[in-house]
């Protein structure tokens, strides 16, 4: 009866271990959102940017995806995304999907442009470049060597 017991204490340290090192990790991830305007922008691929990801200019965090959906007129992903209320974008501003690294997640960088007028609420970036698969450029590679070496 007393290995029970014991067994049962240890189950819950374990348990109890586990969710305070999720807390953590989640109060220390950066996962908060972003309370300020909200643009949109329209993708031809969106491959693994999902609500939540961060939205970033030099780096830096100065928003978050809120929504995607498919526009049924012309097939593109709409990406909404809140930005800082005191960070002003130009309306020449453009938007490319990203990735953190080899392996990471990813992210929607934005690139100010030049332009005296800025993007209000609601506003759309026009220039966008969309998320590159890892996938297809590796089947490339692999297929540009092998047809070169057949060629020889």
């Amino acid at each position: 009866m007393s290995n029970r017991l014991i067994e049962t204490l240890a189950g819950a340290a374990v348990i109890a271990v586990a969710v305070g090192f999720a807390a953590y990790s989640y109060s220390r991830a950066g996962i908060d959102t972003v309370d300020g305007y909200e643009i949109k922008a329209s993708f031809n691929s969106i491959d693994g940017l999902s609500v939540g990801n961060d939205v970033r200019v030099s780096g830096v965090k100065v928003g978050s995806v809120t929504g995607q959906d498919l526009d049924p007129k012309t097939y593109m992903a709409v990406i909404k995304m809140s930005v800082r209320s005191d960070l002003e974008l130009p309306l020449d501003s453009s938007a490319k999907i990203a990735s953190d690294g080899l392996l990471g997640g990813k992210f929607v960088a934005l690139e100010p442009g030049g332009d005296i007028e800025m993007i209000e609420e609601g506003g759309e970036i026009e220039y966008t470049q969309g998320s590159v698969n890892l996938e297809d450029l590796i089947g490339q590679v692999i297929y540009s060597s092998t047809s070169s070496s057949g060629d020889q």
